[in-house]
């Protein structure tokens, strides 16, 4: 391993600690011959402290660019009550570095990750890998692997089994056009990208597996829309021997599960119900 620790996750109790990081430059100021780099991983940001002291080593920390792929090593200090930074959890802590490695350097940036700009979305699409490191785009990649193990821990506490289905599969009647992909070995003959799952959970349940479920894509050749894409992703699920109330209490189940869990939200059951009239 690369490093010993994640910036994010150190604390008041790591003082004293020599520890190794590894991790993105997202800031840098000199005030009065100390200098100071913010450095970010996954898990969050912590201070880097460079003294004068270590005459190479900070003068090398004054060349560092934003976005700089770097490793330190050092040991983890208390800051002064000056510095407390009360917006990361890391604020009252700092790591003053006595070695660094330069993993790889970074050249002018079309934009800053890092500044909460509003940014053109062409620019933000072409270069893609800057704007995934932008808080809010970290933050919804994360709110959606939590939702999507929390679903799956629920349907799998409810007795459900989660199976894949063929990407690659023959062309079905459905709602929209499909997705064709050539056949290599079968000249002339295509394979289609699925719509849906449906006809596969309906083997299911006829071979008797009575709980499906299943975070899948689905592809559909429409025009774009405001609610409409080629690709997307859909909860899919099948059971047997059940009526619509015990569907309706299933996904009642997983709402509420989802929205308190993750939203803190409080959901009421059972969910307020439209009538057919209405």
């Amino acid at each position: 391993m690369l490093r010993n620790n994640r910036c994010g996750e150190l604390n008041e109790g790591n003082i004293g600690d020599s520890t190794t990081l590894a991790g993105w430059v997202t800031n840098s100021r000199d005030l009065g011959g100390l200098h100071f780099v913010d450095l970010r991983d996954r898990s969050g940001v912590i201070q880097l402290l460079f003294t004068p002291e270590r005459e190479k080593l900070h003068a090398r920390s004054s060349d560092l660019n934003l976005e700089d792929v770097i490793k330190v090593k050092g040991e983890i200090i208390e800051r002064g009550e000056d510095n407390i930074n009360p917006k990361l959890d890391t604020g009252t802590i700092e790591l003053e570095v006595e070695e660094m490695e330069i993993l790889n350097s970074a050249d002018n940036l079309p934009f800053n990750p890092s500044d909460g700009l509003s940014v053109n979305e062409n620019t933000r699409l072409k270069y893609r890998y800057l704007d995934l490191r932008r808080d809010r785009m970290k933050g919804n990649i994360e709110l959606r692997h939590r939702a999507f193990k929390l679903i799956r821990d629920y349907f799998d506490e409810q007795g459900f089994w989660e199976v894949e289905t063929p990407v690659l599969t023959k062309s079905t009647p459905e709602g929209a056009r499909d997705f064709l992909v050539p056949s290599r070995l079968h000249h002339g003959k295509f394979y289609a990208l699925p719509q849906s799952p449906q006809l596969f959970k309906q083997l299911f349940m006829i071979g008797g597996f009575e709980k499906y479920f299943q975070i899948v894509k689905c592809f559909r050749d429409e025009d774009l829309r405001a609610d409409r894409q080629p690709e997307f992703t859909q909860l899919d699920l099948e059971m047997s021997f059940v009526d619509e109330e015990d569907v309706i209490d299933l996904i009642e189940g997983m709402v509420q599960k989802v929205f308190d869990e993750i939203l803190g939200l409080g959901v009421d059951l059972p969910l307020n119900r439209m009538t057919y009239d209405e």
